[in-house]
Order: structure tokens, then sequence, then C-alpha cells
């Protein structure tokens, strides 16, 4: 599906065949983003069929409420807010929860959101800019310290500390600069700290994105976010996660590998067999985007979908 900004679903076809396998059951779209996987569910759906989706951006949601179905609902929340706001809806379990991570096509094309490098816009980064501390304001009060580790955790960045004693230096020229608030500006000085880099991969590529994450707690929400979604999902419910960076995919592959595996026991202990913990998940697999899509999409390089069932007990 693409909108007028051209933005294309990544792994769309694979990703609702991977996650419906009944048509009566509710399901949750954890990121809505511009709607492309939930209008492909709702496609399939059954008339039983519910659809709860999740987004912290006011544009999603605004695009969100263009859908006229009874069996769909749009919740202005992270998605890891899912447990409770679950339990208000009276939803005890689902049979499926997709989350597909990161910043949409629109989000980093607009320059008015502060994503992309690409172009001069204010220094934002919100994925909800009507909520929480924007990255200019965070770039005029972070410690050297702090954002050295932003930057190296967030960005896998080798020249954090370069990068961090310059930002910290353009900050304490203010007074006669001002403030540093134009992504532009933001991606000159990076440019400026960096001596080398990837042949194609623009300098601040990396700083970007750890600025990003720590704006979003992206890093910090997606572990609440899959335990939520063990919790919610009915046996058999599938858990279907896309995501575009090796920080993402490290902690979806190690939360579905951890409850892939039997809960350790004390052998010592005498046990029936029925008493002993089985494993909570049962990992289905792992996809890539085909030459086609990566071809049309070259977004869609980076991307990799898990796939986790529910166990029953």
């Amino acid at each position: 599906m693409e909108t007028e900004m051209q933005h294309r679903t990544v792994l769309l076809d694979e990703a609702v065949d991977a996650l419906l396998w009944r048509l009566d059951g509710v399901y949750v779209d954890g990121t809505f983003g511009r709607g492309g996987h939930s209008r492909k569910i709702l496609n399939r759906l059954g008339p039983q069929g519910r659809l709860i989706a999740f987004d912290k951006d006011p544009q999603a949601i605004a695009e969100a409420s263009k859908i006229d179905d009874p069996r769909f609902a749009i919740v202005h929340e992270s998605f890891a807010a899912m447990r409770e706001v679950l339990a208000r809806l009276g939803v005890n379990a689902v049979a499926g929860v997709l989350l597909d991570l990161g910043v949409s096509s629109p989000q980093v094309d607009d320059p008015a959101r502060g994503f992309s490098f690409r172009f001069d816009g204010p220094l934002d980064m919100r994925m909800d800019p009507s909520r929480g501390e924007s990255a200019a304001d965070w770039l005029a009060r972070v410690s050297q310290d702090e954002l050295t580790e932003v930057i190296r955790n967030y960005g896998e960045e080798r020249f954090a500390v370069q990068i961090a004693k310059a930002l910290i230096a353009r900050r304490a020229d203010a007074d006669r600069l001002g403030p540093l608030v134009s992504t532009r500006e933001l991606a000159e000085i990076v440019a400026g700290a960096v001596k080398t880099r990837e042949k194609g991969q623009n300098p601040a590529t990396r700083t970007f994105q750890a600025i990003r994450i720590h704006v979003n707690q992206e890093l910090a929400e997606l572990p609440i976010a899959l335990g939520a979604a063990l919790d919610v999902l009915e046996y058999g419910g599938k858990l279907v996660v896309i995501s575009f960076h090796s920080l993402e995919d490290r902690i979806v592959k190690r939360f579905m590998q951890a409850h892939a595996k039997p809960p350790v026991i004390d052998r010592r202990v005498p046990l029936r067999a029925s008493d002993i913990p089985r494993p909570k998940m049962i990992l289905r697999g792992r996809v890539k985007p085909g030459d086609a899509e990566t071809t049309a999409n070259p977004r869609a390089r980076s991307a990799i979908m898990r796939v986790a069932e529910r166990a029953a007990p």
C-alpha cells in the first residue's frame, strides 16, 4: 500500500500470512504506521474478527480514522501499553500480535518531523510531537558522558566520543550561534567529527538513529511490548515482529529464543510429567524480503521478520 508520500509496507503478504491462523480472532497491530498491514488484515478477517491497532504518531491516528470498519479500533498509545489497553477494552486474549518496528517513510520524508539528515527541518524526532522531549531539548541539556553512551550504544558509532565532544562544544557557543535546533546543522557537526565512513553511508546516519531511538525510548519499550504480547496471546497465537536494525532484532531474537527453551528446573525435586514446565513459545521461522521487494523498495533491505507461536502448556 502507498500513500501520497510513497510509503511501502515491508513484507506485507508474508507478515499477514504468518499472523492470521483463524479468521474470527482478535488481532493486534502494534504499529499502525500508514495502515498497510492493518488494511490487509481487515481484508482477510472474517465478520467476527477484530483488529486493534496502536500508534504514537498523530498522523498515523489521522490515517487510521479513515478506516470505516466496525471490526477496527485505533488507540493513540505506544505498543508498550498493550496489556493495559486491552484489559481496559475487555480483551483477555488475542490470536496474534504484529509489531512492525522503526519509522515509516512518511515520517522520514517529512522535514518537519526532524528524522532525516537529508532535509533541513526542526530537530524534533518524536514519534508523538505532542508528548515528551524533542531531540533539540534533549541535546540542550544532556551531559557529554550520556550523549557519548547513547551514540555509541544506540548508533553503534565508533566515533561517539568525538561526536559528543563536538556537540557539547557547539552548545557552549549557543550565546553566539543560538541553540542547536536544525537537522542540517546537526548533520554538519557530525560530519565534521567523523573521520571516515562506510562507502555510500552518510556520516550522520548512526547518530540520527541513536538520538531518535533515545528520544522515543524505542529499545526500552520493545521488551515491554514483547512481554505483553506473550501474556495476551492465546495458545496457538502468533507473534510476528519486523525489525530494521541489529539492535531491535537482537532483542526480538533473544526474547523468542529464551521463551522457546524449557524453563530450568531442579531435577532433584520429583515431578510428574504433567508438572514439568514447558516452553512458552515455538519458533516458527525467520524471513527476509526477496530480491523483487528490495529492488522496488531499497528501505526493505535491512528488514528481518521473526515469527513465534504461543505454545500450549
